[in-house]
């Protein structure tokens, strides 16, 4: 009887143990929200839009927002026009030092020259303004395919540098074959 009322406060005890550990307070947002839509704006000008379903924000001395289900950012132009944009199914912006890591199943399309970039993990330097990857990564353009190793680029994906390169594939147009009489 002893013995039995021992272990089960040795199983108590540890399970209060785990649950404290579960539930500590920098395990937990401070903030989190729902169906969220931020805008960057300079001078009355939208430059970025980010959307995300969910986005949790955790304050400290190392404060972070988490899009635990994905984000996706728009960039805009001078002319207030939609640029480029960049998707992932999960996200981390880390405050303090300005740089988003997005992974799994990243997208960056360029809307002015139709080219499309994926790979599985990203970073975003909002100070520099400039993105970056030591993963695999695929271009897709209208005429070719390229894949390299890791790339550093200007965040509207205008400007870029591909480690490694592969090989590039030209893309032809189908043409229609001539029918049999």
């Amino acid at each position: 009887m002893v013995a039995s009322a021992a272990m089960m406060f040795v199983s108590c005890e540890n399970s209060i143990t785990v649950i404290q550990e579960i539930t500590k307070a920098d395990t937990l947002p401070d903030v989190s929200a729902k169906q969220v839509t931020y805008y960057r704006s300079d001078s009355g000008k939208i430059q970025m839009q980010l959307k995300a379903p969910v986005m949790d924000n955790y304050e400290g001395k190392k404060p972070k927002i988490v899009f635990p289900e994905g984000f996706e950012a728009i960039f805009f132009d001078s002319l207030m026009q939609p640029s480029s944009r960049i998707r992932a199914n999960y996200g981390i912006n880390f405050e303090n030092v300005q740089l988003m890591e997005a992974r799994n199943d990243v997208v960056v399309e360029n809307f002015n020259t139709n080219e499309i970039l994926n790979t599985e993990s990203l970073y975003w330097d909002q100070r520099k303004k400039l993105i970056f990857t030591k993963a695999f990564v695929k271009i897709t353009s209208p005429d070719k395919v390229i894949f390299g190793d890791s790339l550093n680029a200007t965040e509207g994906f205008d400007q870029r540098t591909i480690h490694n390169i592969r090989g590039t594939l030209e893309i032809e147009e189908e043409q229609e074959m001539p029918k049999n009489p």
